[in-house]
């Protein structure tokens, strides 16, 4: 059975000249077994018919948000949540402008709003208007929310004009759609693990030692490796976040819970240690709450320190180790200091003494250091958290590839 096989797509056709190509896409598609269902806009009804494309794809095409048939047989909801991918193709200026505002004003735009799976735009338009700061700065937007963009070409357009904005072509879509689906099937095989959030070190019943970590950019990991097949599993300390169906959540609430639940779900593929995790434990907890005191002296033990254990336990020592370093000065040097005394494959450094990137913000930027690579350290700018996860999970896939 080849990597397509009963994949169920959902393209969505937007009014272009371009349209057209979409017929191509839609024979490439089937001829390896996929399940193609089809929206298209109603400017797209001006290039190609709802005829052709049901000839074409055997299923049924939806064209109206309003069609009382097509709420009773398959709302936007279920539609958004039958796929396993949506396609836009060609994906206008139009389209692009709406989609990165919100926009919910038809059938398409309201799908793609409530889907819960990747996104691919295949963008198609004149050369001035694919480079208009507008539309630039539109993409810039979907792609910080997890959008994948396929092109465009530069070449001859319809217009008469040459340059950057030609629809990328069916064969080449094709390709991109058959790739993604062939490494999710490989990622299938592996195991993830993820450790997020701060650890709360008890005093007494009520009082703890902690620290600022949200858990974030951990989450964020998280469901960027299940959403790209991995079989994953995240530790999590105490946190406010919801994380997505699929990902095996075990939460807990003190480093040595974080360090058990570690250890039990291990061998993994990988295991990435994003948990700010308390050095200190107070070494005799109190059983009653303490009372109102002048001075208080806490007599603090070391918490074991669970990337390094890991990381020099060949047993349980998964094939690519990566650790997190919230610093707040000297980075480099921190970091390249902690990727050899923890024996890490990867150190992955940030500045949080920086409030944009910090702990509790939705943004971050970060310096990856490797271990054993020709590129010793690699800076991916600032952006949101969940864009920075797809980045490093870029990375994670083509290492372990």
């Amino acid at each position: 059975m080849n990597n397509l096989s009963q994949r169920k797509i959902l393209l969505i056709i937007c009014g272009g000249i371009s349209a057209y190509k979409s017929l191509e896409l839609i024979r490439l598609l089937k001829k390896q077994g996929v399940i193609v269902r089809t929206i298209l806009t109603k400017s797209a009804k001006e290039f190609v018919t709802p005829l052709s494309i049901a000839s074409l794809s055997q299923e049924k095409v939806y064209d109206d948000l309003f069609s009382a048939e097509n709420e009773a047989e398959m709302d936007h909801i279920s539609l958004s949540r039958w796929a396993d991918v949506i396609l836009v193709a060609p994906a206008t200026a139009n389209t692009i402008s709406k989609l990165s505002a919100g926009s919910s004003d038809d059938l398409a735009s309201t799908v793609i709003l409530a889907s819960d799976k990747d996104i691919f735009l295949t963008p198609a338009m004149n050369v001035r208007m694919w480079e208009h700061p507008s539309t630039k700065e539109n993409l810039n937007k979907l792609k910080s929310y997890g959008y994948k963009i396929i092109g465009p070409e530069v070449g001859d357009m319809a217009c008469g004009e040459f340059g950057e904005g030609k629809m990328t072509e069916p064969k080449d879509i094709f390709q991109t759609i058959e790739t993604y689906f062939s490494q999710l099937k490989n990622n299938q095989k592996l195991k993830a693990l993820v450790t997020a959030g701060p650890t709360n070190e008890y005093i007494d019943p009520v009082r703890f030692i902690t620290n600022k970590s949200s858990g974030k950019q951990g989450y964020a990991l998280a469901k960027s490796l299940a959403k790209r097949g991995f079989q994953t599993t995240l530790i999590s300390g105490p946190t406010n976040l919801q994380i997505d169906d699929g990902i095996n959540l075990i939460m807990v609430e003190t480093a040595d819970e974080m360090f058990k639940a570690t250890q039990k779900n291990l061998p993994a593929d990988v295991a990435i240690f994003a948990a700010a995790v308390a050095d200190f434990k107070v070494k005799e907890k109190k059983i009653e709450k303490m009372k109102k005191q002048e001075h208080l002296n806490l007599e603090l033990e070391k918490n074991i320190d669970i990337i390094n254990y890991i990381s020099k336990h060949n047993s349980l020592r998964p094939k690519l180790v990566i650790g997190f370093a919230a610093e707040t000065n000297n980075i480099p040097e921190n970091a390249q200091r902690k990727l050899i005394e923890k024996n890490c494959d990867w150190i992955i450094a940030n500045d949080v003494s920086n409030n944009s990137i910090g702990f509790d913000s939705d943004f971050n930027e970060v310096s990856i250091f490797y271990k054993d690579n020709k590129i010793k350290n690699e800076k991916l700018t600032i952006k949101k958290k969940s864009e920075i996860s797809e980045e490093i999970i870029d990375r994670v896939i083509e290492q372990l590839n």
